[in-house]
C-alpha cells in the first residue's frame, strides 16, 4: 500500500495552506496559537469565510453545498486547518446534524436547515447523554408525547457542549418506553432552544471555562414535522451520526502545532543557564512526541485510504486505535507546553507570588492559557467515545476477544 500523498494531494494541500495563511484573520490565529480556545465569533467568522470557498461543509455531497472531496482530502483539509491553527468547523453542524439529514431528512428539511448549517447562520448542540445515560446512551429517559400535531418533551440531558449558544438542538427522546428493547422506541427530534420550557444551565469545567451544559426539558412543545426518519428508529439515526465521521478524529494537526510551538518558546525559556531548548531531556521528549506522531500519521492514512476503498462505507474499526493514540498525544503535547511554561503556567501561582511580593507579575503572552488548556483536555479521552469503550471494541472487532 503507497501511503504517500500523490502529486495531486500535493498541489491541494497546498492549495489549502496558502488560502488558510491568506484568510484566517490574525487576531484570531494569534489567540489559538497562545492556547486560547476559540471563541463563539472566531468560529462563525471562520466557517463563513470557508463557506464562501466551498469548503465548509467539507464531508457533504456537492448537491448539498459540498466540496466532493475524498476522504484523504477531508483529513488533509482538518489537519491544516488545526495546525494553522484555525477554528474548527462546527461539528454538531457539520459532521453531525448534515450527514444525518441527507441520509434521513425529508426534502423540506434539507432545504430549510442544511444551507444555515453550513454557514453558522444556527449553531446546533446535541442532546444525546443524561445523568443516567452517558456511554449507555440507550438507557436514556427524556420522554417525547405526541399530542396532535405536537411531541410533548419532558426530561434532562447533561454535558451538552455549546448548548449555551445554541439555536437549534438535535435530541434523542423515548417516544415509546414499553418497547421491548432499550434500543427500540427512541426519536431523532429537532428542538428550537427557544422554545419555551427549555432551559439551559452552566456547567464550569476544570479549567474554568463554560463550555457545557446540562438542558432541562419541560412541557417543550415541538412540531411533529421535526422529527428526522422514522419515529421509534432513531436509534439507526444515532448510530448512524456517531459512525459516519472518522476523518481527522486523530487531530494530529493540533499535536503537531503544540509541539511545534512549544520547540518555539523553548527558545525563550531558560534552564540552568541554557536555552531549553538544548537540554537533553526535552530534546528526547520532543523525539519521542514526533515519532508517536509519524506513526499515528501512516496509522491515520492506511484506515483513511482502506475506508476509501470500502464498498459498504462501514468504519474501520482501527479508527479506534486513531481515537485512542489522538487523544493520549493530545494530552501529551498540551502537557508538554505546559511544563515549557513551568510555574508561570498556573495563572493562580503568578498571582499569588505577586501579592506577596508586593509586585506585578511579569509573564511571557504565551504562559498564562497552557495550564488551562493541559487541563481542559483530560477530557479527550472521555468526550467523542471514551477510549475504555475504544479498547473494547478493538479488543472485540480486531483481536475477536
Amino acid at each position: 500500500m503507497d501511503l504517500r500523498y500523490t502529486p495531486e494531494e500535493v498541489a491541494f494541500r497546498d492549495e489549502v495552506r496558502a488560502f488558510i495563511r491568506d484568510n484566517l484573520p490574525k487576531d484570531i490565529r494569534d489567540r489559538m496559537r497562545l492556547g486560547y480556545p476559540a471563541r463563539k465569533q472566531d468560529v462563525v467568522t471562520w466557517q463563513r469565510i470557508l463557506n464562501k470557498r466551498g469548503w465548509a461543509a467539507y464531508s457533504w455531497p456537492e448537491e448539498w453545498g459540498g466540496p466532493g472531496w475524498t476522504s484523504v482530502q477531508k483529513m488533509i483539509f482538518l489537519e491544516e486547518n488545526l495546525a494553522a491553527p484555525a477554528p474548527e468547523v462546527s461539528s454538531f453542524n457539520i459532521t453531525m446534524l448534515g450527514p444525518v439529514l441527507i441520509q434521513f431528512g425529508t426534502e423540506a428539511q434539507k432545504r430549510r436547515y442544511l444551507p444555515a448549517a453550513a454557514n453558522l447562520d444556527e449553531w446546533w448542540c446535541q442532546g444525546f447523554s443524561e445523568p443516567g445515560a452517558g456511554s449507555d446512551l440507550a438507557s436514556l429517559k427524556t420522554r417525547a408525547v405526541k399530542e396532535g400535531d405536537h411531541y410533548v418533551i419532558n426530561g434532562q440531558k447533561i454535558w451538552t457542549s455549546t448548548a449555551h449558544n445554541a439555536d437549534w438542538c438535535f435530541v434523542l427522546v423515548r417516544t415509546n418506553p414499553q418497547a421491548a428493547k432499550r434500543q427500540e422506541g427512541i426519536s431523532f427530534i429537532l428542538v428550537d432552544m427557544r422554545t419555551p420550557g427549555v432551559e439551559v444551565r452552566p456547567i464550569i469545567s476544570i479549567d474554568g471555562s463554560h463550555h457545557l451544559n446540562e438542558v432541562f426539558f419541560t412541557d417543550v412543545k415541538v412540531p411533529v414535522e421535526n422529527l428526522v426518519g422514522e419515529e421509534n428508529r432513531g436509534w439507526s439515526v444515532a448510530k448512524y451520526l456517531l459512525g459516519n465521521e472518522r476523518t481527522g478524529i486523530a487531530r494530529l494537526g493540533r499535536s503537531k502545532e503544540r509541539v511545534r510551538f512549544a520547540k518555539e518558546v523553548a527558545r525563550e525559556v531558560r534552564m540552568n543557564g541554557k536555552p531549553l531548548i538544548e537540554d537533553r531531556g526535552f530534546r528526547t521528549r520532543v523525539a519521542q512526541l514526533e515519532i508517536d506522531m509519524k506513526a499515528l500519521e501512516i496509522t491515520q492514512m492506511r484506515v483513511v485510504s482502506a475506508y476509501d476503498k470500502s464498498k459498504d462505507g462501514r468504519p474501520d474499526p482501527l479508527s479506534s486505535v486513531l481515537k485512542i493514540k489522538g487523544t493520549e498525544l493530545l494530552q501529551g503535547t498540551s502537557e508538554l507546553v505546559m511544563d515549557v511554561g513551568g510555574p508561570q503556567a498556573m495563572p493562580a501561582w503568578t498571582q499569588e507570588l505577586a501579592a506577596l511580593t508586593n509586585e506585578p507579575a511579569v509573564l511571557p503572552e504565551w504562559a498564562p492559557q497552557m495550564a488551562p488548556a493541559y487541563l481542559m483536555l483530560r477530557a479527550a479521552s472521555i468526550y467523542g467515545g471514551t477510549n475504555e469503550i475504544q479498547k473494547n471494541i478493538l479488543n472485540k472487532a480486531v483481536l475477536g476477544l
